[in-house]
């Protein structure tokens, strides 16, 4: 069932981010730490660039620690504009696009999700059976999620590149889920070239690849299918619930791994270009990969690890440095057994759990995975805590400016004001990621029972 008044509310939005950039003044949302990331800075970006132009690295020093990349391609619209406008607005103009792109695939992606779901219930005859439920186009709702979602609003207006991060991703998954090779392996390497933490992304990108969309486990058309052989079902009809079944495909694979070798060797030949008399690929790794990992700039974000190695004693820190790196890993093989089935899902999942354990977190990582968790809205119908979680997210967008200009500028609090922020948020970040993967496995029970039934 699609949304009515879908592209009035999707241009408002759009028209929403317009009115801020254009005549919304300065909001100062560059300054704040929920927003702008030592990474995703605007003004770092300028800076680099400045340094690129005087002939000089732009990782002179500590202040930039992104992607040669965007140094060629938003460097230039840093400088000042003899018109009277903000140097940064253009910025914002082309942030207001690239989130109109990513909603749009996002959307894209959820018709794609919403066909195979169809063709799997009509495979196992449940279409019936399910119809009463809730029943909605997860496209159109994911998509203006991301629009809507005033963390994407702020990131858009508030000079900083997560935007862009945020756009490869979402290309990436569009294009795995419509077995678009060359477009998965583009968006796959230059996500994992801006932000390292995509990297794990391989996983659910490989199965969607291999096994299609997201679709019932297996064992639900296994039970079909044994008990359409029990029954006088035509054989015809046999056949088609086992293929429900989703055979692995390599050959795919093999094409996304042709294409992301070529898409890499490109990303890094112009890295070597844009870099050429002014530094190495050793300072840009060194900058960016290992400024992500090692952790270097402790200023306040909405995460939880500048306070840890804030206190932290420098005699343990290379040990929790490797504990919290390898934390994301450890969780990959798992969630992907479990969830091998749904890789759309997984990949949410996978991009939530980035969101809290990142070395440098901002909103821009939460607007990502709410706007994927829209695409599984039939699914986590049933979703418990949505009530404590809406409000509780609500909470910590109020609490955390407040905490934190009572800590830097009234001097009335301390840095644990704005930590406890943080805590909350992480703790909510997890609760919904439990609650997500829990009602899809009680979707998928749900499933089985109606087969056998």
């Amino acid at each position: 069932m699609a949304i009515r008044h879908y592209w009035p509310t999707a241009a408002a939005a759009v028209g929403f981010r317009l009115v801020l950039v254009l005549f919304g003044g300065d909001l100062h949302l560059a300054s704040r730490p929920e927003v702008s990331t030592p990474l995703t800075s605007l003004r770092r970006l300028a800076e680099g660039y400045w340094l690129k132009q005087a002939s000089m690295s732009p990782y002179s020093g500590s202040m930039y620690h992104g992607s040669p990349l965007l140094l060629s391609v938003l460097g230039p619209l840093t400088n000042s504009r003899p018109d009277g406008h903000h140097a940064h607005v253009y910025c914002s103009l082309i942030f207001v696009a690239v989130d109109f792109l990513a909603a749009m695939l996002i959307r894209a992606t959820g018709q794609k999700l919403q066909t195979a779901r169809n063709r799997s219930l009509k495979s196992l005859d449940l279409t019936k059976a399910l119809s009463n439920t809730v029943n909605i186009s997860a496209g159109d709702v994911a998509s203006l999620i991301y629009l809507w979602n005033p963390w994407a609003i702020v990131t858009c207006v508030g000079s900083c590149t997560s935007p862009i991060e945020n756009l490869m991703v979402v290309i990436m998954i569009y294009g795995a889920c419509s077995r678009l090779a060359p477009l998965a392996a583009f968006g796959y390497a230059m996500a994992t070239h801006l932000s390292l933490y995509p990297a794990i992304l391989i996983v659910p990108v490989i199965l969607l690849l291999g096994y299609g969309p997201d679709a019932p486990p297996p064992k639900v058309f296994l039970l079909k299918g044994s008990s359409a052989s029990k029954s006088d079902v035509p054989d015809n009809d046999k056949t088609i619930r086992l293929r429900g079944v989703q055979q692995f495909s390599w050959k795919p694979v093999l094409h996304f791994i042709f294409w992301l070798f070529i898409w890499t060797c490109y990303v890094l030949l112009l890295s070597s270009v844009v870099l050429n008399k002014v530094g190495g690929f050793h300072d840009m790794f060194e900058k960016t990969y290992g400024f992500i990992l090692t952790v270097k700039d402790l200023s306040p974000n909405i995460g939880v690890l500048w306070y840890f190695f804030a206190e932290v004693f420098d005699f343990f820190r290379s040990f929790f440095l490797i504990v919290f790196n390898m934390n994301i890993i450890f969780m990959v093989l798992p969630l992907a057994i479990r969830l091998k089935h749904r890789p759309c899902f997984l990949a949410f999942v996978y991009t939530a759990i980035v969101a809290i354990l990142k070395s440098y977190p901002s909103a821009g990582d939460s607007a990502l995975y709410l706007g994927l968790l829209g695409l599984f809205a039939n699914e986590l119908a049933e979703m418990q805590f949505t009530f404590f979680l809406f409000f509780g997210y609500i909470g910590v967008s109020l609490l955390s400016p407040v905490m934190h200009n009572l800590w830097i500028w009234r001097g009335t609090g301390n840095a644990n004001f704005y930590f406890a922020t943080g805590l909350a948020y992480t703790c909510l970040q997890t609760v919904l990621i439990v609650e997500s993967v829990s009602s899809m496995i009680k979707h998928d029970r749900k499933l089985r029972l109606l087969v056998t039934s």
